[in-house]
């Protein structure tokens, strides 16, 4: 298989040569060759979702495509769409309820899922904001509805796991992990105040990475793994609820605009790791530009696509997993 190193080595901004969803499925030769298996693919009306939609349906897999408005959903992906072999079920990922009824609408259809791709998220969201729940509205939308989501999958995803194509967990976190760690359990919500929409993002890109590393840590050894990913810097919808005067300091950062991708590239390094052979029968790692992501704790750059000291922490996993499972309500994992 290509490495993508060099391609990512020097950035020219979007449409260089760096890799897009469509050709890491041409470059592991996966062109048709996941008929009969079955992927979920969260948050597809918009941004990498679409793309991510667009490249795993050249496999012949079978999607299962989840977004909040349905009618968006299937215009936004126009003709990529095929009723045969894709279908569109609602969830919202600030609803606990609304994520338990896509989970039960999945596994009526199918007690086998090969691939869960959790891409749904919402970033800076300015003032702090509250889900039916009672949770932080990022941490609640990107990582509690996922880990929901999971939970009630896992049963299919292990059905599914076999010998020659083992389960795999996708999750899209981002370089956005990097500046900190978890809130205390009693502060996940930002119940003590001192809320700030770039901390809160932080956190919940956080225990995405978190979420990943725990499930490979109780479920690797029965072939079900799991992966995060930092997608890199893609100008989406996800960018909606940033002050203007921030995006428009973005846009005239040199740095940032050199490291920019394409909506096609943005989505290569979730289909790498749902479909890399490189990766087969591995999980607990932290994926970027199309590769597992180099540790290194001192680079302080929010465009970094490394890993830095708190990417990998046993006992911080090991505790939003136990709070998390409290916090959707199952007492012990379903």
């Amino acid at each position: 298989m290509p490495s993508y190193t060099e391609a990512h080595a020097d950035p020219k901004g979007p449409n260089d040569a760096r890799p897009t969803a469509m050709q890491i499925i041409k470059d592991e030769g996966m062109e048709g060759k996941l008929t009969g298996k079955v992927v979920v693919i969260t948050g597809v009306s918009s941004g990498i979702g679409i793309e991510t939609v667009r490249a795993l349906g050249a496999t012949g897999a079978t999607l299962y495509l989840t977004a909040r408005d349905l009618n968006k959903a299937k215009g936004a992906l126009g003709d990529i769409f095929e009723p045969s072999r894709m279908e569109l079920v609602q969830m919202d990922n600030a609803s606990l309820k609304s994520v338990r009824l896509a989970a039960k609408a999945i596994l009526e259809k199918t007690s086998k899922i090969n691939i869960l791709i959790a891409n749904a998220g919402i970033m800076a969201v300015q003032n702090l904001r509250h889900t039916e729940s009672g949770y932080e509205l990022q941490f609640a939308t990107n990582h509690l509805s996922h880990f929901l989501l999971f939970q009630l999958l896992k049963p299919a995803l292990l059905a599914a796991s076999s010998a020659d194509f083992q389960s795999r967990v996708v999750i899209v976190a981002s370089a956005g992990h990097r500046p900190h760690g978890l809130n205390a359990s009693d502060n996940y919500h930002f119940q003590k105040g001192d809320y700030d929409p770039r901390s809160a993002y932080t956190q919940s890109k956080l225990a995405n990475v978190y979420m990943a590393n725990e499930i490979e840590r109780r479920y690797g050894s029965l072939g079900l793994h799991a992966l995060s990913l930092h997608p890199g810097v893609i100008a989406t919808a996800l960018g909606q609820h940033m002050p203007d005067e921030v995006i428009q300091g973005m846009l005239q950062d040199p740095e940032m605009l050199r490291n920019l991708k394409s909506i096609p590239q943005g989505a290569s390094t979730t289909v790498w790791a749902a479909v890399s052979k490189e990766l087969e029968g591995k999980g607990g790692l932290y994926l970027s530009d199309c590769s597992v992501a180099e540790h290194d704790a001192e680079d302080e750059s929010p465009l970094s696509p490394k890993a830095t000291s708190h990417t990998y922490n046993v006992d911080e996993e090991a505790r939003l997993w136990k709070d998390s499972l409290e916090m959707v309500g199952l007492s012990k994992e379903e």
